[in-house]
Order: structure tokens, then C-alpha cells, then sequence
């Protein structure tokens, strides 16, 4: 499905402010998945290749004129009125090739009435979806300006059957369905999501690996950064991955370390940890980093920004380890805030004292895997994380509420 999509406020970024920034995110994440993108802004610059930009003062909350005219709008009525046939114009020019527009804000803010007024008209039109992506109304407020109540601004109260309604919360939905005295069907909820892979300043390479993997739609991600050797316990890893597999848990296991191709004892072990999986039915869960190949052949790099990634993205460290001399990634796992979950062995005790969660090298496999979805359930930073990974992430809101809603539209 490829929909051309406009998206529409007074200003983008470099322009800082809430809205602004979810025109970043959101923008780029149509344009991730290959629609053709135009943002249409007042103020601002280009801010990503690939995209589109169109940029007219008569779109902006600072134009001159246009807050010249508001502070008397019955006087200057007919005036606003010509500016927004002109907009209109603009508009129509500038989105030939569009199906859809997403204005921001702009048709329930007071910052533009010509702006508004001509959206009005371009979705009475019909050649086009016009979307009222709402955030906010100054309506909702007890002490907005006065001049809200004059004529020309009641348009920011007016229901159009012609345009569809999205806001960002349940409790904003009912604020709106009371202002536009609609029914609720009427509007519908997308929250506002966020870009872990901006947020978190990831790699290339590493968005490539989680855009394939699907990694962050998965329930549950444990990273173990050990060397393929038999005293770093895979075998347990993946005997727990299966197990959460059986409990219906979508979990993924990111096996980091590499093995020597010309070490014997390596390859046999490599090769009887592939076995075990396939055995299992999880080697597509398990995902060897270090020797990962692309879909288009390219290696995956093994580097340290590379397992820097991987631990932001993961929900718990697990080290089943039988053998340790020290346990760093225990204490690169401390540094971020990630759960642990390994072996009781003494350098990880000397290390970690309570502060982690143990397990008996001797536990079951089942045991383990309660333990880690212990960890994960009731530590509430973990908790969180996962939630804000499954709700909140712009993909996963594509996926699940934007696509659908795009199709419905178009």
C-alpha cells in the first residue's frame, strides 16, 4: 500500500516545539514505509532526505498580516475570507498528487484563520482526505481570549462531516466530541508514539537488523553477550527461549559473541547450538549477531556500538555462564538501567551481590524462564519499557492503527 501522504502545521523542525517534533517522527516513518511524503510548513528547513518540503508564510501562526487581521476578525472578515481563498489555491496546487493531508493542530487552534477556513473548503472539495490531527484546543481551557467568541473563530468549533477526525488520547476524544457535539465514533484515537531509533541514536546496521528481525514487535528480548565456547552455557539460552516460547511469550534471544571457523572444537559447538535450536523450533528466534548476514548478503559488523544498540533494545541481560573470571556485561547492563538475570556463580556474585536475580546452574529450564519473566514483569522500569516498546513505538502505531486508518480514508 502506497499512499502519498501531506502533512501540514504552521512550522517543522528546526522549529522547536511538541507538535514539530512529531511532524519529524511522523513523517519520517511514512516515508520508512515508502510513501511519498510532503511536509507543508510555514516556518522551517528540510530536515530529512527523501521527504518533500513546501514552505509558505501563509501557512504560519507568525504571519504579519494575518495577526494583524485576527485582533479585529468581524472588521477584517471579508479580508481573512480572500487570504483563505487564497491559501486554498496554494493548497490545491501543492497537492495534485496527494490522497492524503494531515494538518496538524491547525484546525482547532486560533493561530490561522485563513489557514483553517481553507482546509474547511479543500476537504468540501473532496479530492482529497483531509485528516484533523488534533492535540489541543484553547476551548478546553478556562481563561482563553475573548475573541474566541467572535463570528470567524466559532469555525474552530464547527464539525465537518467531510474531514476525519484523529486525536491523540481517550480523555482528549470526549474534550472533543463535547466541543464539536458529535458522536465519539466520530473521532478517532491514535496516541502519539516515539522513535526509538532516534531516541536511542542506533546505528545503522542496527536498524537494519531490527527492521528484518521485526524486533520491535517481539514480547520480550534477551541479549547474552558471550564467545561461542560450552563454559558460557548456550544450550541453557535457548532451552529457556523455547521455553517462552511454550508459554506463547514472542521472544527473542541476541546471541552477540563469534566463533573461530578454524577452531574445531568452536565449529562443533557452533553447530551443535544450531541443531538444538532447529530441534526446538527457535532458531528463527535465535539471532547470532556476530555472524548474521543481511537479506542482501551483507555481514552484520561486530562492534562495540553494535552491543551498545543491543542492550538498549533488550529487556533483560541473561548470563547463564558455568565459568566466569569477572562478568563485564553485568556491569555495562547497571550502566543503563537493564534487568540481569544469571547464573549463581561466584565472580557474578562478587560483582552484583543482591542486586541481580540468580538461578542454580542445576534449575530447570522452566524455572529459568519464570524467573526471567519475573524479572522483566515486576520490575517496573522493565515493565514500562516493554509497554512504551508494544504501544508507543511509531511502528508498531503504523502497523496496528495508521495503515488501517489510511486505508479507511483513502
Amino acid at each position: 500500500m502506497t499512499i502519498n501522504i501531506a502533512i501540514l502545521h504552521y512550522s517543522c523542525p528546526p522549529v522547536v516545539g511538541g507538535v514539530e517534533e512529531i511532524i519529524r517522527q511522523q513523517a519520517s516513518l511514512f516515508h520508512r514505509y515508502h510513501h511519498p511524503v510532503k511536509v507543508l510548513a510555514g516556518m522551517g528547513e528540510p530536515f530529512q532526505e527523501g521527504i518533500e518540503f513546501d514552505f509558505n508564510p501563509l501557512f504560519s501562526s507568525q504571519n504579519e498580516e494575518i495577526k494583524k487581521l485576527q485582533k479585529e476578525p468581524v472588521r477584517n472578515e471579508s479580508r481573512l475570507k480572500v487570504l483563505a481563498d487564497q491559501i486554498s489555491q496554494v493548497l490545491d496546487d501543492a497537492l495534485q498528487e496527494f490522497k492524503v493531508l494531515i494538518a496538524h493542530n491547525v484546525l482547532s487552534m486560533p493561530y490561522n484563520l485563513p489557514l483553517t477556513m481553507a482546509l474547511h473548503q479543500l476537504a468540501d472539495k473532496g479530492n482529497i482526505s483531509v485528516v484533523n490531527w488534533n492535540h489541543d484546543s484553547l476551548f478546553f481551557y478556562n481563561k482563553y481570549p475573548s475573541e474566541l467568541e467572535s463570528p470567524p473563530f466559532q469555525i474552530l468549533k464547527r464539525y465537518n462531516p467531510n474531514i476525519h477526525y484523529v486525536t491523540i488520547s481517550p480523555s482528549r476524544a470526549e474534550e472533543f466530541k463535547k466541543l464539536y457535539q458529535t458522536e465519539e465514533d466520530d473521532i478517532t484515537v491514535i496516541p502519539n508514539g516515539i522513535d526509538p531509533i532516534r531516541f536511542f541514536r542506533l546505528g545503522p546496521q542496527t536498524v537494519r537488523l531490527i527492521q528484518e528481525q521485526d524486533l520491535f514487535r517481539s514480547d520480550l528480548i534477551m541479549v547474552q553477550p558471550s564467545r561461542l565456547h560450552p563454559r558460557k552455557n548456550i544450550e541453557l539460552s535457548i532451552e529457556v527461549l523455547h521455553t517462552l516460547h511454550q508459554k506463547g511469550i514472542k521472544a527473542k534471544l541476541l546471541l552477540t559473541g563469534a566463533y573461530d571457523p578454524h577452531e574445531r572444537k568452536t565449529v562443533k559447538y557452533h553447530n551443535k547450538l544450531i541443531r538444538l535450536a532447529e530441534g526446538l523450533n527457535v532458531l528463527e528466534h535465535l539471532i547470532m549477531v556476530a555472524e548474521y548476514k543481511f537479506k542482501n548478503g551483507s555481514k552484520l559488523p561486530a562492534s562495540r556500538v553494535i552491543m551498545h544498540d543491543l542492550y538498549l533494545i533488550s529487556d533483560v541481560l541473561f548470563m547463564p555462564s558455568k565459568i566466569e573470571g569477572f562478568g563485564i556485561p553485568l556491569l555495562e547492563a547497571g550502566m543503563i538501567k537493564l534487568p540481569v538475570v544469571c547464573s549463581d556463580i561466584p565472580p557474578f556474585r562478587s560483582i552484583a551481590a543482591d542486586d541481580v536475580v540468580y538461578f542454580k546452574l542445576n534449575e530447570k529450564p522452566a524455572q529459568i524462564a519464570e524467573k526471567v519473566l519475573n524479572t522483566v514483569n515486576n520490575y517496573r522500569p522493565a515493565r514500562w519499557f516493554r509497554k512504551v516498546m508494544n504501544e508507543y513505538v511509531w511502528d508498531n502505531i503504523y502497523h496496528r492503527q495508521l495503515k488501517p486508518f489510511l486505508k479507511k480514508i483513502v
